[in-house]
Parts: structure tokens; C-alpha cells; sequence
């Protein structure tokens, strides 16, 4: 250690430490040092006492004590005394004593607990006949002369709280409720270490100086008379985060950005629709599993959403009933115009797309969204029942299944997955249907569904050529690109997490 570079960078606290510390023989707590130093707070003592334990000068060592002070109870027995002492007094005063004789000082609860205590310190003889009786013992009359151990340290910790107790003396106290509290406090205790004691041996003084510069000081010339500390640019310092968007949000810009340069345009949508678009437009089958209350999220407020399109309802209708307009048999039911106006939670981003194809009929059209969708899922390491959904159609005249392909592995390849595979898959509104799935960390994983719209739904808004489509989950996209193993990890306020995570 270069002595002479270490004492010109040490700052006046840090010195005012050390000759506190040699006053008081090398070891002392913060509050004596807070005392012996000229300190006028604590918070001085440890911000410079931990700079000097950077510099090896001195150690500071931290122990756990427990602390005790009053409880309610504890303040109550302090002014009307222990249930039991004034128990005592009554059966003192009769000689002999019911318990009913009690009530005259002890309230109905207090009774139960004074008698047991008695009998506890054999402060009393209990004898039952018809009534309970109550007889003073030779212990209870010693009692009344004398102040228990008890009720010396409630009146102790009165004078004085918050003092550290041997637990034998308090080991009955702390059986009773709300008599005493105890809490565990960190205290600290600093001394020097062999280079501490060296640079005291130096003769160490505090003089004026300059600890930082300001323009005043260099404009009046203050500078060229007094010591200028010198700063240690190797020292520890903390480290500083600024302020930076969640990781969701950059993953949710980075795909937008590949999207846009893959030459689509991006749409947007309402959380809240009405059942027709959400479903009955996309040829889902109102008795299908989804549309029950278990799985998707109605609206009490409102219930309904008034479904405009009155033709375009009446196509529908007819194209689940019996096929209408388009070569299909439908469904083969009654359809229920009374389940169209429902109001509900979209439950998928595709909502978004089919109305749009029935806004902008003629092709072609590449668009995506992203946006959050609502779903009855219990919470758990792989589900929500509020998630991201990457949506995206392509609508063109010669659009195939092999251009499907070619655009999700063109999509996936730009967000950093090199191997990714399709598989067939079955979807309501999409035939033929394949799940995308990449290769990540040993095994494929499922990222989505996708297909080519059926005529059942895009005939009805007036599209006649082949429309690509996809649903690709963001949040499992987002697990992988973060390695994280649960889902509710990129929701929870983890700011270590979320300070770890590199700009994307």
C-alpha cells in the first residue's frame, strides 16, 4: 500500500473515522464513533466507513441482536398490574373468594387467565364444591409484600425500551400474548486493521480542502490556496441504471420491425366485440367448446355490442346453417341470432383480420397486429388469461401453402431461429391448418398456429382469392428469446431481472 497516495485520497470523514477510531482503542460501534468524531449523523459514520473498508483500513463486522419493548398487554399490566396480582389482592382482603368475587376487579376474560396464573405460581389454592373457591397460599402472601422479576421488567422496560433481555428472565412474560415485542436488529462494530493503524501511526490531521470543484471555486481563485483531494479512479463504485422500455416492449418493436420490412402494414383493433366477428364471422360453430363461459370472457357491461353489418349477418347465418353462398354443408344447425351481440373479450387478434378483409375486400393486402387477447385460463409456469398474439394475413391471387411456409420461416429466421419446422394442425377458420414450431435448446418448440382462411369465411365478406393466416403466441416467443422457464417471470416486477436484460 502506497501510504502517502492513500491519505491524499482519503476524504475528511474517512479521516475523522480513523482518529475516532484510534480515541477510542481501535475498535467502537457507529454511535460511539457518531459521538467522538463531530459526526451529526450516522449515515456520515457508515458512508465513509464503508470507503475504508474498500481501502482495507478498516473492518466492519455486523451482529444480530434482539430487542424488546412493551406490547399492548405489556402497558395494560404496567398500569392496572398483572391479572393474577390483583387476584390476589381480592382473595387477600376475603380471606377466602369466589370467582365471582373477582369480577370486582377483573373483567370476564381476565378471570380464566388470573386463576390459571395463581394456580401456576401457587399464589392460590383452588378447591371446587359448588362454587370455586379461591384460598391465599404462604406463596401468596409473600407475593403481596414483594414485586415479581415480571413486573421489574415491565417497569424497567418502560424506563428504557428497546434493550436487549437474557431470555430466562423473560421466558414466562413471552408466553403470554402481546406482552412483549421483540424484533432483531443488525448492529455494527468497526475497528482497524494493521494498514488502518499504519497510516495513524503517519500522523494523520484534517485539514481544509477541496473535496470537488465548482465554477465558482475556479473563477475566484479559491483553488490555489488550499488542498485539492485526490480522487482514485480504480475505486469501487456503485452501479447506475437509466431508464430503458420492459423487454417486452423492445421484443414487440423488433417484430414490428421485421414485419414492416417484409413489406406488411400494421392494423389494430377493440379489446371488446361482439360474439359475430369474434366467432360467427370466422365459422366458428356457436355450440363449439370455446364459446362457453369456462373459456372465453363475457362482458356484464356492456352484454351487447350491436352487430351493423345486417347483411353481411344474414350471409353468416345462412353459411353455418346449411353452407349459403359458398360450396360448403355448414354447420347443419339452427343459427342463433340472439348469441351474435354478445359482448365479449376478443379471444384471438384474428378478429382484427377478418374484419379488415371485409373492409378491404380486394387484394392484395399483407397486415399484422399485435395485440393482447383474453382467455378463462388458470395461471400457471405456460398460461394467462391475458397474452400478446401475433397476428398477419397475406391476400393475394396465387397465394399457396408454400408461401405460408416460406414467410413464418422467413419471420422466425430474422428473430434468430435457425431451424424451424411446420406440422399439420386443425383451426375452425383455416384448411389446410399447420403449427409452426422452432428448435431451441435441445427439442422443438410449438409457437402457433396458421393456415389458409376456408371459403366459409372469407366468401361471406366478398374475398375470392386464397388468404394466408397466422396466430403465433408472443409470450412463449419472448420465454425463449429470455430463457425463462415461467411465463408470469415476464410480468412480475423483478428489477434485478429487468435490469440483467441487454437492449434488443
Amino acid at each position: 500500500m502506497d501510504l502517502k497516495k492513500t491519505i491524499k485520497e482519503l476524504s475528511q470523514n474517512e479521516k475523522k473515522v480513523l482518529l475516532a477510531l484510534d480515541k477510542l482503542k481501535g475498535k467502537a460501534s457507529p454511535e460511539e464513533i457518531l459521538k467522538t468524531g463531530d459526526f451529526t449523523q450516522e449515515v456520515e459514520v457508515m458512508n465513509a466507513a464503508s470507503w475504508l473498508r474498500s481501502k482495507n483500513l478498516v473492518r466492519i463486522e455486523d451482529h444480530i441482536k434482539t430487542i424488546f419493548s412493551l406490547g399492548k398487554e405489556g402497558k395494560q399490566f404496567l398500569q392496572k398490574g398483572f391479572p393474577e396480582r390483583r387476584a390476589l389482592r381480592i382473595i387477600s382482603e376475603k380471606g377466602v373468594a369466589k370467582l365471582s368475587d373477582l369480577s370486582k376487579d377483573l373483567s370476564k376474560n381476565e378471570i380464566p387467565i388470573a386463576v390459571g396464573w395463581l394456580k401456576r405460581k401457587n399464589w392460590a389454592n383452588i378447591k371446587k364444591d359448588k362454587d370455586t373457591i379461591l384460598e391465599i397460599t404462604a406463596e401468596g402472601k409473600k407475593a403481596l409484600k414483594i414485586q415479581t422479576d415480571e413486573e421489574k421488567i415491565l417497569k424497567q422496560l418502560n424506563e428504557t425500551p428497546n434493550i436487549e433481555l437474557e431470555k430466562t428472565k423473560i421466558k414466562l412474560l413471552l408466553t403470554r400474548k402481546d406482552v412483549l415485542k421483540e424484533k432483531e436488529v443488525v448492529t455494527s462494530t468497526l475497528s482497524l486493521t494493521n494498514d488502518g493503524k499504519k497510516i495513524l501511526d503517519t500522523g494523520l490531521e484534517i485539514e481544509e480542502e477541496i473535496s470537488q470543484l465548482t465554477s465558482e471555486i475556479i473563477k475566484s481563485g479559491i483553488w490555489k490556496n488550499k488542498a485539492i483531494r485526490e480522487y482514485d479512479v480504480n475505486a469501487f463504485a456503485p452501479n447506475l441504471y437509466g431508464g430503458k422500455a420492459h423487454p417486452m416492449i423492445d421484443l414487440i418493436k423488433e417484430i414490428k420491425d421485421i414485419f414492416l420490412q417484409m413489406g406488411f402494414e400494421e392494423t389494430q383493433g377493440n379489446y371488446v366485440e361482439p360474439s359475430f366477428w369474434n366467432m360467427d364471422a370466422l365459422f366458428i360453430p356457436q355450440d363449439h367448446p370455446a364459446r362457453d363461459l369456462h373459456d372465453t370472457l363475457y362482458l356484464k357491461v356492456p352484454t351487447k355490442v350491436i352487430v351493423k353489418e345486417k347483411k353481411l349477418l344474414e350471409v353468416v347465418a345462412r353459411v353455418h346453417e346449411d353452407g349459403g353462398i359458398t360450396s360448403s354443408d355448414g354447420w347443419g344447425y339452427k343459427f342463433s341470432k340472439g348469441e351474435v351481440e354478445k359482448a365479449l373479450l376478443r379471444t384471438h387478434t384474428t378478429v382484427n383480420t377478418i374484419r379488415y378483409l371485409y373492409n378491404n375486400p380486394k387484394p392484395p393486402c399483407k397486415v399484422f397486429s399485435i395485440g393482447r387477447v383474453f382467455r378463462k385460463e388458470n395461471i400457471d409456469s405456460t398460461h394467462l388469461p391475458e397474452f400478446y398474439q401475433i397476428e398477419g394475413i397475406v391476400h393475394e391471387k396465387d397465394a399457396n401453402f408454400k408461401q405460408l411456409i416460406g414467410i413464418l420461416k422467413e419471420f422466425y429466421k430474422r428473430m434468430g431461429f435457425e431451424k424451424v419446422r411446420v406440422r399439420p394442425g386443425y383451426f375452425p377458420y383455416t384448411e389446410p391448418s399447420m403449427e409452426v414450431e422452432v428448435f431451441w435448446n435441445g427439442q422443438w418448440m410449438e409457437l402457433g398456429g396458421s393456415g389458409i382462411f376456408r371459403p366459409e369465411v372469407t366468401e361471406p365478406v366478398g374475398v375470392k382469392n386464397p388468404v394466408l393466416a397466422w396466430g403465433l403466441g408472443l409470450e412463449r416467443l419472448a420465454m425463449l428469446k429470455f430463457g425463462l422457464k415461467d411465463i408470469r417471470d415476464l410480468y412480475i416486477s423483478d428489477l434485478g431481472w429487468l435490469r440483467r436484460q441487454p437492449k434488443i
